[in-house]
């Protein structure tokens, strides 16, 4: 698969970094070296007719926009003749690898930020309407052209239209704007306002989205993992306790204790770690089924490897690596997997890598099959099918 370039005289990525990264929206023109729409509007409308691909259409009416959640029926865009309405879908770099492959160049940010590549398609006029995110994104324009229009960073007391559905800004001013033609691509840092409509029909946009963890969703999180491992028996005790002045009082001595006692509790960085590497590569769309009929075994994976067949991710998966002064760990899936060895350069290839081989060392072939019969990875032949036969 040939990847997308940016090319470093249009797209200067330390200056980027530094001057407009979760600082300013920015507008980076055309960057690529050769820009390509990697998908068709049919495509798209085809993927949001699907069962298990998460998709929404939206149309203007003189009301407000209404929001219809997918699967759409094959005749619902027939229906649409001369109005103006979008149509937005969820994860298409899992299905496309076109798409998928629209990542690599924004892999400057760590994998484990990376949520999916939504694409979007709107009739002249059309968008979502004037909002905020809480992530960065990257809306790449595919074809066609949309006028963006950027606000101010805007917050929890941000006030929003009454909607069931969509989170609108209610009093947006713009602070400016552009055009983005095909290749153009426009950055939004979290929480800025803003706001696209389609020039003209035709008008596709590919947002590449990051994930960024709540506060909330990290605590809650890594306390009820540690609250599920503490046994019945560890309580609080007080084995130097006196007399106090008053019993209603909750004397400083034994805030201190319960204090840290939880504190203790959740202060163990390295389990941290491997909680949240866990947590972050939990797939959030399931329903990418890759694990074989079969269980693979072990000589059919050394056999597989040393014929030089590649192995594939499954888009659907994600991957993560942990270094431990152990050793090097694996997630995928939220599955851990131990690297000796050999394995250790394995798990930094498969990671980088959509499609690659491998060597049929014994550490490979022990990682490889167990990632082949949890479905995160598969053998790719001419075919595109995996044969354990």
């Amino acid at each position: 698969m040939a990847f997308p370039q940016l090319d470093p005289a249009r797209f200067d990525l330390a200056r980027f970094l530094a001057e407009d990264w979760q600082k300013r929206p920015a507008l980076i023109r055309n960057p690529w070296t050769a820009w390509h729409n990697p998908l068709e509007p049919d495509e798209l409308a085809g993927l949001a007719c699907e069962d298990g691909i998460e998709s929404r259409l939206i149309v203007r009416a003189a009301g407000g926009p209404v929001m219809e959640n997918g699967p759409l029926p094959e005749d619902r865009f027939a229906a649409l003749d001369g109005e103006s309405w979008t149509i937005l879908v969820q994860a298409v770099d899992q299905h496309v690898p076109d798409v998928a492959a629209l990542i690599q160049p924004f892999r400057f940010v760590p994998d484990w930020r990376i949520d999916d590549v939504m694409v979007s398609y709107a009739t002249h006029g059309a968008g979502v309407g004037a909002h905020f995110d809480q992530y960065d994104v990257f809306l790449v324009q595919g074809l066609g052209r949309r006028r963006w229009r950027v606000g101010p960073r805007c917050g929890d007391d941000t006030p929003l239209l009454p909607h069931e559905d969509l989170r609108l800004i209610a009093d947006f001013e713009a602070s400016g704007g552009w055009v983005l033609e095909p290749g153009d691509i426009l950055y939004v840092p979290p929480g800025f306002a803003h706001d696209g409509a389609a020039v003209g029909d035709d008008c596709m946009t590919y947002s590449i989205g990051f994930r960024a963890p709540s506060r909330a969703e990290l605590v809650e999180g890594w306390c009820d993992h540690v609250a599920a491992l503490l046994p019945e028996m560890d309580r609080y005790a007080d084995p130097d306790l006196a007399p106090q002045a008053h019993p209603a009082e909750i004397a400083p001595a034994a805030i201190d204790r319960l204090h840290a006692m939880v504190l203790d509790a959740l202060s163990d960085r390295a389990a941290f770690a491997r909680w949240f590497a866990h947590h972050t590569t939990l797939p959030k769309y399931p329903d990418a089924d890759w694990r074989p009929e079969a269980a693979p075994t072990e000589d059919a994976v050394r056999s597989a490897l040393a014929d030089g067949i590649p192995v594939a991710r499954n888009p659907a998966h994600r991957f993560a690596i942990l270094r431990e002064e152990a050793g090097t760990l694996l997630y995928a899936d939220g599955e851990r997997f131990a690297c000796p060895g050999a394995a250790v350069a394995a798990a930094d290839t498969i990671c980088a890598s959509i499609a690659t081989t491998l060597p049929p060392s014994a550490e490979v072939v022990t990682l490889v099959t167990a990632l082949i019969a949890q479905g995160s990875l598969s053998f790719v032949d001419e075919d595109d099918e995996a044969d354990w036969d």
